[in-house]
Formats: C-alpha cells, structure tokens, sequence
C-alpha cells in the first residue's frame, strides 16, 4: 500500500491495529551516567525550592522574587535541555520531565514561569535553530542572563493559529524583516529579552503565484519596537508573568529567520508537540504531593468514632486518586521515552498526554479539597492555589476541547488513507478481466486486507499486546486488544458513513477521542505494570491491583463511548442539544423567563 505508515501507537488504533514499537517494553532510555545525574539533580532542585521558593508567597506577590530566580539559575535550572556546549545541563526529555515533576510538586506558578521560558520560549532555537542562532543565542538564555517567551496567540486568534494577522515585510533592501502586530497573554512576555514570533509573511512559488504564510522569527526586544503591556490579573499562575507583546515596525535581520520563510506553522507544531509531555511528568508530581497530603490527613483525622481511611467512600476517592496519578505518571514517562528513542511521530500521544494529565490532576486535586473538607478550602492548606494553578493548564498549550479533535481527524485521516487504498485495490482488481501484475498485486492487497479483518472481527487479531505482557496481565491486554479491533472498526464505519464531512460531525469526533485517549493511557499503565512484575519490584503487587482496576474501567468506557457513535438516542439528543444551544445564542441569555414571572 502507497498509504503513509507510521509507528505511532495512537495512529495505528485507528486503523485497529496494534503496533507495539512504541510502548513495549516500557522505554528504558536512561544509562548510568544520566541515572547518576539526576541521582544528584533531584534532591538538589527540592532542597532549592524547599529552602528558597515559597509558592504562596509568589501567589500573593504574583511575581518569583529575586533570590528564588537567582537560586534557580544557580543550580541551571534555565537550560535543563540546553547542550553542555552551549552551558546547559544537556538533559534528554526523560530527565527533563523528572525535574519538571518536581518542580509540579512544589509550585505550579513557577513551573510555568520555567516552561514559558525554556518550554516553549527557546525551544524552537533549540530544535530548528541554525548552528549560528544556537550560538548566538543559546549560552545567554541557558543560564537566565536572557529570558525568552513564545509569541503564537493574538485577539482574533486562539485555537486557530493560521488567523494570526501579525505581519512581517521584506525591507528593500532585503536585509530585515519588519514587523507590525500584537500577540496577547504571552508567557513572560514582560520580561522576556528574546521571542520566538510568528507572523504572516508573502511567499512566491516556483509558477509565481504569491500568498500568505506564517514564518517564524527570533526577535529581541533591543531591536526596537518591541513593548509590552501591564501584567494580567489571572485566576492562578500568578507568580508567572503574562502580558500582551506589540510590535511596532520592529527591524528583524533576515538571518533570523527561524526554520525557514513560510515554515512557521509546522515549527509552531513542533514547538508544541515537543513541549506538551512536560505537562504529563509535572503534573504527575503535582498530584503525588497531593496524595500524600491526603493520606497524611485521612489517617490522622478521626470522625464518628475511627479514622477516616477506614471509610468506604474515603477508600474509593483514594483508590481512584492513586489510580490516575499511576496512570498520568505511566503515560507521561512513556511519551518522553518515545522522544528518548528517536521516534518522530508521537504527535497524538503528546496530544493525549496533554489533555489527560491536565484533566486527572484537576480530579485529584477536587477530590482531595472534599476529602479535606473546610481545611482543604483554607488558603493555607495550599490547595485552592493548587486548583487556581491547574485551571489553565486545560486551555493553553492548546485547548483540550480542539485537541480531541485533533487527534480523532489526525487519526481519521490515517485510517482513510489507507480505506482509500483498499477501494482503490479493489476497483482495480475487479475492473481487470485479465490478472496481470497489476491485479495480482491488487488482489494481494485486497486479501491482506480481508484477512486483518475478519480475524479483527472474530477477535483474533492484536494478540501479541497480550503476548508480550506479563502472564498475571494478559487478560486485560487481551480485552484491550478487543477494544482496538473495535474501535477500528467503528472509526472505519464512521469515514464511510459521512466521508468528507466528518469533520462536521464533532459530537462523534469527541467520542472517538475520548476512546482513543483511553486506549493510549491503557496500553501505557499495562507496559509500565508488565515491566514492575518482571522486575519483581516491591510494588509491583500495588500497581497490578491498580492496572486491573485501570483497565477494567477502561473497557467500560471505550465501550460506552463507540456505543455511543451508533445510538439513536444518544444522536437525537445531540441534534436536541444543538437546537437549544442555538435558542440561547438567539437570545442572549437562557431562553425561558424566570419561574416566578418576574
């Protein structure tokens, strides 16, 4: 087949396929000099931020004081992922994302006051940049004498980063670019000395026609007409600068380019799908500390008589707070082995991982503030800040909402590709009266094909997921693998239903999504468990009991949620919810009139 193929795991479910490149065995991509490293970096980074952060303090002063910045940048913590060349620590991802969990654990405001700078800001220099621009810039911003900031949103242009209306034209002489526009709640964007900034520029083809593409550009604020406006007033991270950026003719000197004229749109991607499994680790540690100050409170506090951890309810919210920090810790270190192992294509499991993480951390951290009751409302308890800090993390970076998309038309679109194929095959074989080559060949693909199916169909297929765990988990593995087969064919049925206009049909795109984050986060908990029995870990019993449960949870969901795709009644209700969301925009406000007639 001429049809793109990809060892993405989450591509490949939607084919109904289970392509095991990626996820087993769990990745193992430290070696004992990078296990030594962070052997002395994490205890240094919580000794630091225990000794010199005070997370609610940089709530109240919403900014990180100038003893805790010059802490961090003693001990490196502005270019973890910098080369050692150019005076950063040199970490792969793997190590990142351990110092990101840490960090999470302590203070989300500073964590993205971190990110925003080194994240997103400089990333592009780091992953795209020419060997000129990584000199120029990398030393500087590696030990925080610079700071950067990622300017990607404007007013009219959110989710839908190809409507930015920033412009940058050709000086005549052709040596700069000048830029006029403004970008909006940028990270760091008051203090930051370098922006990595997209804007549209005019590109020619090669026949000479002439239209707008995004590049993006390394602008420094010394440049001139550069400024910004005040910091925002924000629900949480309000320890991390956000303010709007403006560019007034601002001179940009062509060499600073970055990744190519019209390419700016892929490089923004990049940038992203690059950084988002970051939020995964950080989010992980953020939701270890808040069990463990859950379980301290629970099995101190005495109520009716007995502790509260003897409780059926407390053990369920527990159980259920253990299991997605397992789950989120499990997925986020697998994304960031993925990218250790050289693959390329990890896009939709960064994409899962963003938008899973930030949900189970907000689930965590509601169900503690419960379990805590009052205390857990107290400002000095620590976790409304917490839950004011996680808010955003479902909206930038990429909204969760547009990002379920993303991965289901992503996916979809591999499936058709390859459903396109298989017609084609078919429409070939059969016009031909004579089998040539050609039909031969047709015919084989025709029958590969037919024979994927049907023992997708009668369940034999995907066996070697549950060949390749371990024994005490190949009942769930096999289960999954069911789940797959399915959720192909469901994808399958849906392209041939609506074709083109899949893309219209969100409420069913939403579901498939929701399968296929299920899906992904599944397959990751049963790699990491399979590895901790083989290991014969001192936790492995613990995390078996939780994979199962996992699991089996799961299954009831990516069931419910195909179901989903064909029930008439759950149709007509969407249909229904359409129509009364458009009477309330009709009117402005919800349609009936208060109860009492006035």
């Amino acid at each position: 087949m001429s049809s793109k193929t990809s060892n993405s795991f989450v591509q490949n479910i939607f084919l109904g396929v289970v392509d095991t490149t990626q996820v087993l065995p769990y990745p193992n991509v430290l070696n004992e000099e990078q296990k030594d490293t962070l052997n002395l970096l994490v205890p240094l980074a919580e000794r630091v931020l225990a000794e010199q952060n005070d997370p609610l303090q940089n709530d109240a002063l919403e900014c990180v004081p100038e003893n805790t910045l010059n802490a961090l940048k003693d001990v490196g913590a502005f270019g973890l992922q910098i080369p050692e060349e150019y005076g950063g620590a040199g970490l792969n991802s793997t190590q990142y994302g351990r110092l990101t969990e840490v960090i999470g654990a302590n203070d989300l405001g500073l964590g993205v006051f971190l990110t925003g700078h080194q994240g997103i800001g400089f990333k592009g220099i780091l992953i795209v940049g020419t060997d000129e621009q990584k000199d120029k810039y990398l030393p500087d911003l590696a030990v925080g004498n610079k700071m950067a900031a990622f300017a990607l949103t404007e007013p009219a242009s959110g989710s839908d980063a190809s409507s930015i209306s920033t412009r940058a034209e050709l000086s005549e002489d052709g040596k700069f670019w000048i830029m006029n526009g403004a970008k909006i709640w940028i990270t760091g964007g008051g203090l930051a000395d370098v922006f990595t900034v997209f804007a549209k520029t005019a590109v020619t083809d090669d026949n000479g026609n002439t239209k707008d593409k995004i590049t993006a550009f390394i602008v420094e604020r010394n440049f001139g007409g550069v400024s910004n406006g005040p910091p925002e007033k924000k629900m949480g991270i309000k320890c991390s600068n956000t303010a709007e950026v403006y560019f007034d003719n601002t001179p940009i000197p062509v060499e600073n380019v970055l990744g190519g004229v019209g390419e700016g749109f892929k490089v923004a991607m990049q940038i992203l799908n690059n950084g988002r499994f970051g939020m995964g680790t950080s989010l992980s540690g953020t939701m270890r500390q808040i069990i463990t100050k859950t379980t301290e409170h629970i099995t101190t506090r005495v109520q009716f008589g007995s502790r509260l951890d003897t409780f059926g309810t407390i053990q369920e919210k527990l159980a259920r707070m253990a299991m997605y920090q397992y789950a989120n810790e499990s997925m986020g270190y697998m994304v960031s082995g993925t990218m250790d192992n050289g693959y390329q294509d990890y896009q939709l499991e960064a994409a899962v991982s963003k938008i899973f993480s930030s949900e189970a951390a907000w689930f965590v951290t509601d169900e503690a503030i419960q379990i805590l009751g009052g205390m857990g409302f107290m400002r000095d308890c620590g976790l409304e800040k917490v839950m004011r800090d996680l808010r955003i993390f479902r909206i930038f970076e990429g909204t969760n909402d547009i990002l379920r998309l993303f991965i289901a038309l992503t996916g979809m679109q591999f499936a058709g590709a390859h459903l396109k194929e298989l017609q084609k095959a078919v429409s070939t074989a059969l016009s031909m009266s004579w089998p040539g080559k050609d039909s031969v060949a047709n015919f084989g693909v025709l029958m590969d094909e037919a024979s994927k199916r049907t023992k997708s169909g009668l369940g034999f297929a995907n066996n070697n997921l549950s060949e390749k765990v371990h024994p005490n988990l190949a009942e769930p593995a096999s289960v999954l693998c069911q789940d797959i087969s399915n959720f192909g064919s469901s994808v399958e049925k849906a392209l041939i239903k609506h074709g083109k206009d899949v893309i219209n049909q969100q409420f069913l795109l939403n579901r498939i999504a929701n399968a296929a984050i299920d899906i992904y986060v599944a397959t990751c908990v049963l790699s990491r468990c399979s590895t901790s029995l083989e290991q014969g870990l001192e936790s492995a019993h613990h995390e078996e009991l939780m994979t199962k449960v996992w699991c089996s949870e799961a299954h009831g969901r990516i069931l419910k949620n195909l179901d989903m795709l064909k029930d008439p009644t759950s149709l007509s209700n969407f249909s229904i919810m359409a129509k009364i969301s458009e009477g309330v925009c009709s009117k402005v406000q919800p349609v009936q009139s208060n109860p009492l007639g006035f």
